[in-house]
Parts: C-alpha cells; structure tokens; sequence
C-alpha cells in the first residue's frame, strides 16, 4: 500500500489550476500532478466534475475518479459569477498553468481569455483542449473524444473490414488530446525559462489522433492508397497475429522482422521455411500474409499456450497472452515493476490503479492521494494561499460562489 505524501518530481514547485471536467483537461491535469505539479481543480459548487458519477461504481463511488483526480486538490467556484471569475483571476497570479477544456470563447466571455489572465501573470501557460482546435471553420462545435477519433482517422482504420468502424473500449481521443497538452505545458515551462512568458497551447482532440496516425496522410496523396480496417492484422505485416493454442488461449506472437521470423522457424522445428522465397524477406512474408498466418496457427494450434509460451520467450521471439485486468492484478512483472499501485480509499479500501509513466531515474512521479471530496481544499487554497478569511469564504459560499 503506497501512502507516501511526498511530492518530489520534476515538476514540484509548479502550480496548475484545472477548469476542465469529464477526460481531456482532467487527464493534462492528472499527469502533470503525477510528476510532482500542485494541481488546484477548480469545480462547480453544485455538482462538480460529472467524472465524480460517471462509470462503473462500487458502493455508489465512482471508480474513474479516484484516478483521473490523483494527486488533485479540489476548491469549488462559480465561473458564471464575476466574484467567482475574480477569484480564479487572483489564483491565476499564484500560478504557472491554467489548464481548461470549454469550447473556444468561453474562457473570453467569462473574462479568463489569455489577455486578461496574461496581464495579471504574464508567465502563465494557458492550455487549451478542444475538439477542433482554437480557430478554423469547426472550432465552434461541440467537441467530444469519439468525434475527434473519426475525424482524425483512427476509428475508420479501426475493427475488421466487413464490420463498421469500431473503437477501442476507452476514451483515445480525449486521453491523447491530454497527453499531448501536458506535453505542450512541460514545453512551454521550457520556453518560459528562456523568455520569461508564458504562451497558449492549443490542443485539438482530432489532432492528437492525427498524431498517432503514421503514413496514412502520404501513402493516399502521393501513392493513391487508402488504409483500411484490417482487423487483428496489419498489411504488409507478417506473422503479427492472434494464434490459437491447445488449450483454447490465444497468444499475440509479432515475428515479422527477418532474424525473428528467423528464429520462430527454428522454434517451429521447420527451420527451412525462412529460406523459402515466398518468406524469405519482409515484402514476401506481408505479400503471403494468410498462408504464412495458417502455417504458423497450425504449430501454435498442437501446444498448450503456457508451454507454448515458454518456447518461444526461450528462442528469442516476441509472443504473449492478451491480459484482462485480472492477468495484470495477477502478473509477476506487473508486481516487480509496480505497475499498478494501491493507495487506502476512505470507504473501498485499497484501491488500485496504474502507476505513473514513464519512469525517471533521477526525479520520479508518483500517486500521492486520490481523487479529493468536492470543495476539500476551499481553506488551504482560499484561505492560506488567498488570504480570504472564514468570514468571506463563509458568505461566498452562502451565495453560491463557491
């Protein structure tokens, strides 16, 4: 059980207020807290971050929020409320990242756009994730994370060919548009060391997954072919696939290169297949994809998958088991690495999550706390970082400003 309170990281000393809510912002939020980033959510006094109730839940708690609102402080506020903009505006101040995920302009009409949060910290980084991006003819639109996958091409690659376009069982597009939102913050503390300003970083839900998506753009323009779903395959790329075993498993072996391929041979006892012409290279292997699949799922198919297993990690080839979550509650690396890391829940008890990635050697993140009760922090932030005293905490609340 992980109870350790100590901030450290390459971040510590760095000061984030989140307006976002649901994933993309929240998300930025969570891995920049993750490496040592004070993080200041700042809430709805209602009803908060709809993640508190979003998703599957255990004794009426959330699930999802425990994570994405790791190593947070929470403190409510009324954006609509002018006293409720004044304050963020004063936390402004005292911070380096203001992240928020509302549609472009909203920030403006609350009086929060970069120009007046610039006049009161001209150091502050102000990180924008939307849907469609900040400008252009679509930065209007409501934006949701599916959206943002089809429109940046991953859903229409994604799932088998005759079946429509499926996605992948968690929120992509709003994790990525995150991901590299933290990314674009961390460079901007950079250039802020050099320049002494701060800068927008604008990231665009449709273009993170853009991002992920390899040639696809060149190989339509420049040689007129489009990406298809392919399902557990990729064209071109072979043996990389699902396998049966004996006892009913499936195992991933990823033998395409020529040495690996090379050497499953030899672990297959047919050690003249590699030499054959029509597998000899990379470009024969993708043009014979199906047979190759067939001649490598009938080995596969006659040994049972632990065995199997150990066969091939012992010649040097790249196989495993696809894992559900209790294979990695359950696994041996999984455990040696901490790769999932328990911190005590005031009412589920230990709970257990993903560690923080990647690993630094020198200044490391870690998971100091999970996701706070609404309004936790309104004292220490409003009141020791502030100076409000209870009085003017106590009337602000009375009327709805936090």
């Amino acid at each position: 059980m992980n109870n350790d309170n100590t901030v450290g990281g390459p971040l510590s000393g760095k000061r984030v207020l989140e307006l976002g809510s649901l994933i993309a912002g929240p998300f930025c939020g969570q891995l920049l807290g993750d490496f040592g980033a004070d993080v200041v959510k700042i809430e709805d006094p209602g009803n908060g971050d709809p993640m508190r109730r979003w998703g599957n839940q255990a004794d009426g708690f959330s699930l999802t929020w425990p994570v994405i609102a790791r190593n947070k402080r929470s403190v409510t506020c009324n954006l609509r409320d002018p006293r409720g903009q004044e304050l963020v505006r004063r936390l402004a101040a005292h911070s380096d990242v203001l992240v928020e995920n509302f549609r472009p302009g909203t920030l403006e009409r609350w009086n929060l756009g970069y120009a007046e949060l610039a006049a009161v910290n001209p150091g502050l980084v102000l990180v924008r994730v939307t849907g469609y991006g900040q400008d252009g003819p679509y930065a209007g639109r409501a934006g949701f994370g599916s959206i943002g996958e089809a429109m940046g091409g991953v859903r229409y690659t994604t799932g088998d060919p005759d079946h429509p376009p499926s996605r992948t069982g968690i929120s992509l597009g709003d994790s990525l548009a995150g991901m590299f939102a933290a990314f674009g913050a961390v460079m901007a503390l950079l250039d802020r060391e050099r320049t002494g300003r701060g800068q927008v970083v604008d990231s665009a839900i449709y273009e993170a997954v853009l991002a992920l998506m390899e040639a696809l753009i060149p190989e339509w323009e420049i040689a007129g072919h489009r990406r298809e779903r392919t399902g557990s395959v990729l064209p071109g790329v072979a043996p990389s696939n699902v396998y049966p075993t004996a006892d009913g498993a499936e195992i991933l072996i990823a033998a395409n290169g020529d040495a690996v391929f090379t050497r499953l041979c030899d672990a297959m006892g047919n050690p003249g297949l590699a030499a054959n012409p029509r597998y000899r290279t990379h470009r024969a292997r993708g043009d014979n994809l199906a047979e190759l699949d067939r001649i490598v799922g009938q080995w596969t198919a006659s040994r049972p998958s632990a065995d199997l297993l150990d066969h091939l990690h012992a010649a040097g080839v790249p196989a495993g088991r696809i894992y559900t979550a209790a294979d990695m509650t359950e696994d041996a690396h999984f455990r040696a690495r901490d790769a999932i890391v328990r911190l005590l829940h005031p009412r589920l008890g230990a709970f257990p999550m993903q560690n923080v990635a990647p690993r630094l050697s020198a200044s490391p993140g870690n998971v100091r706390s999970l996701g706070p009760e609404l309004g936790a922090h309104n004292e220490a932030v409003y009141g020791r970082l502030l100076g409000l005293d209870a009085a003017d905490r106590e009337k602000l609340a009375a009327e709805g400003v936090i």
